[in-house]
């Protein structure tokens, strides 16, 4: 038996390489013929930045830039010299678990430091740019990453907005014209782990702002700052992306990075799976075991389980989804072409518990899936 062995990260507790090493120590358990390959997979969030230099060797670099407070801060990016190009993790500037829960501001934090790594890497010498937009602390729809790049953004009154989402409603002033040049040259691809739209219910501030630390009133203040925003940016482009599919994953990174970098938005389980020759890997494969955190109805909307279904779906293989919780809605999951879905806590225990178990767990539960699968009559 082959299995190919393909988990995202398990937040708080484990990268995805730590996670697929757990897993396949844990089928190791079992002994007899099971050969195992491990890909470490993530979808644009926490961890895609370590998935892509795992998946291409690219080189890992270190930039000064500024967190989602402005604070100064060091963030990593891949250089793939050979192919001149760059890998940006939106999460390594701006990310959200780079801050405690009473540090996330929807409305003041700033995409800045994502722009000031794509800086970087023009300094380079990039000409393609591989940006991934999952994990943000960020409500700016990319205001920041394009004043870094030299966009200025002024009110009524001509002076430069201070950073975040709410000073976006009293923009008056768009002016593109400082913006970078070696941008034109640069082929941009955005990796988005949502299918939202930029505004309204399903928009980016109604659906993921409170988990930034917005209120009822800070949503819709936010919702009204993107929506000028995106009229000035329609004014000064000649065209309207505020309503395209993932324009408001990243606090509508994903609109910014198609408006202003003409980015192609991707499914960032596509992106990160293409890069590392997934289909290949697949092909010989009788079996995939992959996992997340947490397996619900919104990961229907990219996550790293569903893509791995779709893609092995495709190839008539079977997956079995090992996950930190089971929540509402996971079920279908069933229909993208999960085989079987198991949670990982073999008794009631407490989150901090359950984090510091989590390679444990993962272990034990791969090992009991194979052992059931090798007393299958025929197997």
């Amino acid at each position: 038996m082959k299995i190919l062995i393909c988990p995202d990260s398990f937040k708080d507790a484990l990268s995805a390489a730590e996670a697929a090493r757990a897993i396949a120590c844990g089928i190791a358990r079992t002994g007899g013929e099971v050969v195992t390959l491990e890909c470490p997979l993530a979808d644009g969030g926490e961890g895609s930045l370590d998935a892509l230099i795992a998946a291409t060797g690219a080189e890992r670099r270190t930039a000064e830039v500024h967190d989602a407070l402005g604070r100064p801060t060091r963030a990593d990016w891949g250089w793939h010299p050979a192919s001149r190009t760059a890998y940006v993790e939106l999460a390594e500037a701006s990310g959200l678990q780079q801050l405690t829960p009473g540090e996330r501001t929807a409305l003041h934090s700033t995409t800045r430091g994502v722009g000031e790594l794509i800086r970087a890497a023009l300094d380079a010498g990039a000409e393609r740019l591989l940006l991934t937009l999952g994990g943000s602390a960020t409500n700016d729809g990319g205001a920041g990453m394009l004043a870094a790049l030299g966009a200025r953004l002024r009110d009524a009154q001509g002076h430069e907005l201070a950073p975040g989402g709410a000073a976006l409603e009293r923009l008056a002033g768009l002016d593109l014209s400082g913006l970078d040049p070696r941008l034109a040259g640069l082929a941009v691809e955005a990796a988005v782990d949502v299918d939202n739209p930029l505004l309204g219910e399903r928009g980016a501030s109604t659906v993921f702002g409170p988990q930034k630390g917005a209120t009822a009133a800070d949503v819709e203040r936010l919702d009204a700052a993107l929506a000028r925003f995106a009229d000035l940016a329609a004014e000064a482009l000649g065209e309207d992306h505020r309503d395209l599919s993932g324009a408001g994953a990243a606090g509508g990174m994903g609109f910014a990075a198609r408006a202003f970098l003409g980015a192609e938005l991707r499914p960032g389980i596509e992106l990160v799976m293409a890069q590392a020759g997934f289909d290949a890997l697949l092909g010989d494969a009788d079996l995939v075991i992959t996992g997340e955190g947490q397996l619900d109805g919104q990961s229907l909307g990219g996550k790293t389980p569903i893509g791995v279904a779709r893609a092995a779906r495709r190839r008539g293989v079977p997956v079995v989804v090992l996950a930190g919780r089971l929540a509402p809605g996971w079920q279908a999951a069933f229909d993208e072409g999960v085989s079987a879905a198991f949670a990982l806590a073999d008794g009631p225990m407490a989150l901090d518990e359950a984090l510091e178990r989590c390679a444990e767990l993962l272990a034990d539960r791969a090992e009991s899936l194979v052992r059931l699968l090798r007393a299958m009559p025929g197997a």
